[in-house]
């Protein structure tokens, strides 16, 4: 059963994570379909369809809040990625896990650092 918030969800899961996004929600599909779902429509087809801020601001957010969390490596990587897909540059991303060291300690912010490190590398933006 699809409707519009699930429609509209995918639809910007896809603008946003591209390929990663939808590996996601292709390993919750054996397993819980329902969370898969869930994180289709509530995320992707409410929160990211909300007026007020734009979509790199969203994801930098997003960023900052996964670095602080400081236990979400994969789901930081996706969405450092992407940040960089929406338009984000690395700078600005590197300046977002910066904060964190001062709200959510160094540890956490240096633990982000090496995902956004392991991201910029894979994307060929920095040598290693």
């Amino acid at each position: 059963m699809t409707n519009e918030r699930y429609e509209s969800g995918l639809a910007r899961l896809r603008e946003i994570d591209g390929e990663a996004g939808a590996r996601v929600i292709e390993s919750l599909q054996s397993i819980a379909p329902d969370l898969a779902r869930y994180t289709i429509e509530f995320p992707f087809g409410d929160i990211y369809q909300r007026p007020g801020l734009d979509l790199p601001s969203r994801e930098l957010i997003t960023v900052a809040a996964l670095t602080a969390l400081g236990h979400c490596e994969p789901q930081l990587n996706v969405h450092i990625n992407a940040a960089l897909n929406v338009g984000c540059t690395p700078g600005q991303i590197v300046e977002t896990i910066i904060q964190m060291a001062v709200y959510a300690g160094f540890p956490a912010a240096l633990k982000g650092m090496a995902v956004a490190k392991d991201v910029f590398t894979e994307r060929g933006l920095i040598d290693d």
